[in-house]
C-alpha cells in the first residue's frame, strides 16, 4: 500500500481555524464571502534585504525530515531548504525541481531523470546522480524510517547512467510514482548524510538556509546567496508559531507579522481596509474526518455508521463555523484525482437515521464516545453531540492531547469515533488498507485501488479511484464533515504569497516585499 502514514499524523492545519470561506469573493468582514483568489503583482522596486514575518500554527517537533512525521516539517522545509527530484506547483501539479526533466519508457516501467548540472548543497558540494541514487536507496531500504517510504514501494532498482542522470526501474506500473517524488521520498540528500544529525542541522539544496530555531516561538530562514537556481527575493523569513487566533490577529495588526496564515474567518473585520491588507482564499486537501471504528463495537455495523452520517447536518456545521469550508461527501476532495460529488450519499436525514438505528437494534438508544485532539475547536464536538442526541445517540466528547490521540486511536485502534484533519492529498489508500486505524476492509476497494496504481493512463486510474471512493462512501467507512479552505492575510507591499495547500508546503520562491517609500 502507498503512504501508509499518509495524513502525516496531521494536525497540520490545526484549523486555525476553519478559516475558509464559501466560493464567493467579497468583503473580508463577511465570513461566508471572505477572501479573493488574486493578489497584487510584484512591484518594480523590491527590497532584497527585507525580512518577512509569517504566522504559522503548528510547530515541528524536530527538523529531521528524513524520519520525523508531521506536515509541519513539509510545510516549511520542502522546496525552501530541501528539494526533491520533482515538486508541486500552486495547483498541486507536478513540476521539475532538482530533476529538470524526465522521460518514461513506453511500458511505464522505467523513468530517466536528468539533474540540474549546477545544483549544489548548502555546504558547496555539487549535486550528482550518486547523491540521488543513494537518497532513493535510503527510502526503499528495508526498515526505512522515511515517513513516505511507501510512496516508493514499486521501485525495483535505482542507478546512475552518468553523473547527472538517474534511472529508476519499477516492479510494475505506478500512476502515483512521480507524485511520490514530490514529497519527502524524492528529497536528494548528500551521499552519506547522517540522518540523526538533521534534527539540528541541515545541508539542503534549496534557496533558503536554516538560521535559527527558538523552540516554542519561531524558526528563521536566511537566503542562500549561492543558490544554484533563481535566487530568493527576500533576505530573511521568520516563521512565528502562534496558535491562538486572536493573538495572531493582534500580531498582524501591530506589524509583528506581515503574513497571517490560517486566519479565522470570523475575525477578519480588522483587515477590511484593502489599501492595507489583502485576504487570500485558497484550497486545501484538509478533510475533517469523523472516523468510525469499522472493526469493532457498535460502529462495526454499517447501519449504525450510515445512521450517524444521516444524523449530522454537515452543511449546518460549516455554517456554524463561519461558512469556512466545502462539503465533500466522500474520501476524495475536489482537487484530487478520482473526485466525484458524493454528498447525496447518506445526506442529512434524521428520520432515516432513526430507522437505521432501530434496524440495528438500537431503537432504545445508543451511547458512543468520540475522541478529538484538543487542538480543534470545542464547537465541533458540541455540534456533533447535539445532532446525534436528536436521533437517540448519546455522544460523550473526549478532548485529548494529540499525542494521546496518536497512541489510543492511531496506534492502538482503541476508540469508537474520532475526529481529525486528514490533510494529505491523494490518501484514498488509507481506505484500501485494512490495517489502518479505520479498520475498514473491503476487497473490492482494495482491488480497484491497486488497479488504479498500475493503470495505463490517468483516465483509467481516475475511473477506478471513483469506483473505490463511491464504495467507501456507500459503506459509510467515515463521515467527511468538510474540506477546509484557508485564508491568508497579507500586508500591503508583500507579494508572491502562497495561497493554496499551505498546510502541506509553503514555497517562498516568489515572496517579495516592496521598498518603503
Amino acid at each position: 500500500m502507498r503512504r501508509i502514514t499518509a495524513f502525516r499524523l496531521a494536525a497540520t492545519a490545526v484549523l486555525a481555524g476553519l478559516t475558509a470561506t464559501a466560493c464567493g469573493t467579497g468583503s473580508a468582514d463577511a465570513p461566508a464571502n471572505a477572501g479573493q483568489t488574486s493578489q497584487a503583482a510584484q512591484p518594480a522596486d523590491i527590497d532584497t534585504h527585507a525580512t518577512v514575518d509569517v504566522r504559522l500554527v503548528l510547530e515541528p517537533t524536530s527538523l529531521d525530515i528524513a524520519s520525523t512525521a508531521g506536515a509541519a516539517l513539509d510545510q516549511i522545509l520542502l522546496d525552501n531548504v530541501y528539494q526533491g527530484l520533482l515538486t508541486r506547483d500552486e495547483n498541486n501539479k507536478i513540476e521539475p525541481s532538482l530533476a529538470t526533466s524526465y522521460d518514461t519508457s513506453p511500458d511505464g516501467l522505467s523513468y530517466t531523470f536528468r539533474l540540474a548540472r549546477n545544483a549544489t548543497f548548502h555546504d558547496g558540494t555539487k549535486v550528482t546522480a550518486a547523491d540521488a541514487v543513494w537518497s532513493l536507496h535510503q527510502v526503499t531500504a528495508k526498515g526505512s524510517k522515511n515517513p513516505d517510504a511507501a510512496a516508493l514501494a514499486s521501485v525495483k532498482s535505482v542507478s546512475a547512467s552518468d553523473d547527472h542522470t538517474v534511472v529508476v526501474t519499477l516492479k510494475h506500473r505506478d500512476t502515483g510514482f512521480t507524485w511520490g517524488l514530490t514529497g519527502r521520498a524524492g528529497i536528494v540528500f548528500k551521499k552519506g548524510t547522517d540522518f540523526s544529525s538533521l534534527a539540528g542541522n541541515e545541508n539542503g539544496t534549496g534557496p533558503f538556509k536554516l538560521s535559527g530555531w527558538k523552540r516554542g516561538s519561531s524558526i528563521t530562514f536566511v537566503r542562500n546567496d549561492a543558490y544554484w537556481g533563481k535566487k530568493a527575493k527576500v533576505a530573511k523569513v521568520v516563521f512565528h508559531y502562534i496558535k491562538d487566533d486572536n493573538a495572531a490577529n493582534n500580531a498582524q495588526q501591530t506589524g509583528q507579522t506581515d503574513i497571517e496564515t490560517a486566519a479565522d474567518a470570523t475575525l477578519l473585520q480588522p483587515f477590511s481596509d484593502k489599501s492595507k491588507y489583502t485576504v487570500l482564499r485558497g484550497d486545501t486537501t484538509d478533510k475533517f474526518t469523523l472516523a468510525f471504528n469499522n472493526a469493532s463495537g457498535p460502529t462495526k455495523d454499517v447501519r449504525v455508521r450510515r445512521a450517524i452520517r444521516r444524523a449530522v447536518d454537515n452543511a449546518g456545521l460549516i455554517k456554524a463555523l463561519g461558512g469556512a469550508a466545502k462539503p465533500v461527501g466522500g474520501p476524495v476532495p475536489a482537487t484530487d484525482p478520482g473526485y466525484e460529488d458524493l454528498t447525496a450519499i447518506d445526506a442529512y436525514d434524521p428520520k432515516g437515521a432513526k430507522k437505521l438505528l432501530q434496524q440495528a437494534g438500537y431503537g432504545g438508544g445508543l451511547k458512543l464516545t468520540v475522541q478529538i485532539p484538543n487542538i480543534y475547536p470545542t464547537e465541533i464536538g458540541d455540534y456533533l453531540a447535539s445532532e446525534l442526541k436528536q436521533v437517540g445517540i448519546q455522544l460523550t466528547v473526549r478532548q485529548v492531547e494529540f499525542q494521546s490521540w496518536l497512541d489510543s486511536v492511531y496506534t492502538k485502534h482503541d476508540y469508537q469515533l474520532s475526529l481529525v484533519d486528514h490533510a494529505e492529498a491523494r490518501d484514498l489508500n488509507n481506505f484500501a488498507n485494512p490495517a489502518y486505524y479505520f479498520g475498514y476492509d473491503n476487497a473490492n476497494v482494495q482491488k480497484w485501488y491497486a488497479a488504479a496504481q498500475t493503470a495505463a493512463g490517468d483516465a483509467e486510474r481516475d475511473a477506478l479511484l471513483k469506483k473505490a471512493a463511491r464504495q467507501v462512501a456507500e459503506d459509510a467507512a467515515a463521515d467527511w464533515l468538510f474540506v477546509n479552505q484557508t485564508l491568508t492575510v497579507v500586508r500591503s507591499g508583500v507579494t508572491g504569497v502562497p495561497r493554496n495547500f499551505t498546510s502541506n508546503r509553503y514555497d517562498l520562491a516568489d515572496l517579495a516585499m516592496a521598498k518603503k517609500k
